[in-house]
């Protein structure tokens, strides 16, 4: 048993605190990691208000990299010492998407089956199966990805650590469930940090006219250093026609709303073309909704998707973007706008909300 300093939420709208908790030696098909950096995701802020479930108290953090400390029996795919990016898509093989050759969509993601716990025995929930605003985790094997092509340089692994999700999440929309082709107009709707990874996806996939929409003219400049060709401040105009107007009065190929809420929702759904796509990446609040005629549904065609994890696969995706990051195609490093420490959580929350950053990623161990 380790005991290691961690940051934990308690009971719902209480503010994280960094607490000793115990975290066992791995079982089989487990791995222990030490952890080295951790960005902070919005995910962690709606765990902390109860938003994703009451199952407090809650062990945060989970777009990590991490240095593999032990391994439990079975395990073949990672070795003590191997660096790693956690991920919440350790794939099972047996259920009805694995079966039917989209592991992507796995339905039954494996985490460890030990429980981490406060000093005094209370289990931990660890954010999406992982909790890594700590100095070590317990995962299962399959959420450790190996780093290619060896270890990244200490100042790399920030930036390698988002990968774990909101920056996949926005390539993911892009790439994956928008599948993208070279030629395309792409618009991305909200230019937070899963918009800015969903404008870098477009750029990443050959797309000629990408549009930033978003109502801060700080963010579109952020956009626009990220691949967007066009920017749309939508308190200044309407959105819907702005990018009519840039795609010749068609409508982009592609919409991306990185946002979640019933107006960037119909302003996607508007701003397509014919036949266009259109993807949810944004995570709706619970109760959000909205009306749409079926027969404009009908009429314009195309597609409506959401985009889970952006339809990510680990072990597919996570060694193509480190790749395009090392050959310097993938600008990861832009998205680290502040390196913290675990007692900082709460205030890298309230920069979130405002808007001051892209990501705050916590730096833990060497």
């Amino acid at each position: 048993m380790h005991e290691v300093k961690a940051v934990v939420v308690k009971a719902k709208d209480e503010a994280p605190v960094v607490e000793t908790i115990l975290v066992p030696d791995p079982g089989p098909g487990e791995a222990l990691v030490d952890i080295l950096t951790c960005g902070v995701c919005q995910t962690d802020m709606h765990y902390q208000v109860g938003g994703v479930s009451d199952d407090f108290p809650f062990l945060l953090g989970h777009e990590a990299t991490g240095r593999v400390a032990a391994i439990g029996e079975g395990v073949t795919d990672i070795a003590v010492g191997d660096e790693v990016i956690l991920n919440w898509r350790a794939v099972c093989g047996q259920c009805r998407a694995c079966h039917r050759g989209e592991p992507w969509y796995c339905f039954d993601t494996l985490n460890a089956t030990q429980k981490m716990t406060l000093q005094d025995g209370t289990p931990l929930e660890p954010a999406l199966g992982i909790g890594a605003f700590a100095e070590k985790t317990l995962v299962a094997a399959g959420q450790c990805t190996r780093i290619p092509g060896g270890a990244l340089e200490p100042q790399q692994r920030a930036a390698v650590g988002l990968l774990g999700c909101g920056v996949t999440a926005g390539l993911g929309a892009v790439l994956n469930t928008g599948a993208v082709k070279r030629g395309e107009s792409v618009a991305v709707i909200g230019c937070g940090g899963v918009g800015t990874a969903a404008i870098a996806g477009a750029q990443l996939g050959g797309a000629t006219r990408i549009i930033a929409v978003d109502l801060d003219d700080e963010k579109l400049a952020t956009a626009e250093s990220f691949g967007a060709t066009h920017k749309v401040n939508s308190k200044e105009k309407d959105p819907v026609e702005a990018i009519r107007e840039i795609t010749g009065g068609h409508g982009a190929d592609l919409v991306i709303d990185a946002v979640g809420i019933a107006p960037t929702f119909r302003q996607a759904f508007e701003a397509r073309d014919l036949a266009g796509r259109m993807v949810l990446v944004g995570v709706p609040n619970p109760g959000t909704v909205t009306d749409i005629d079926l027969a404009e549904v009908f009429s314009h065609g195309g597609s409506i998707k959401s985009a889970w994890y952006g339809d990510t696969l680990p072990e597919r995706d996570f060694p193509m973007f480190v790749d395009q990051y090392r050959l310097g195609r993938l600008d990861l490093d832009s998205f680290v706008s502040e390196r913290i420490t675990m007692d900082d959580v709460q205030s890298a929350f309230e920069k979130m909300k405002q808007g001051r950053v892209l990501r705050s990623v916590v730096e833990v161990g060497e």
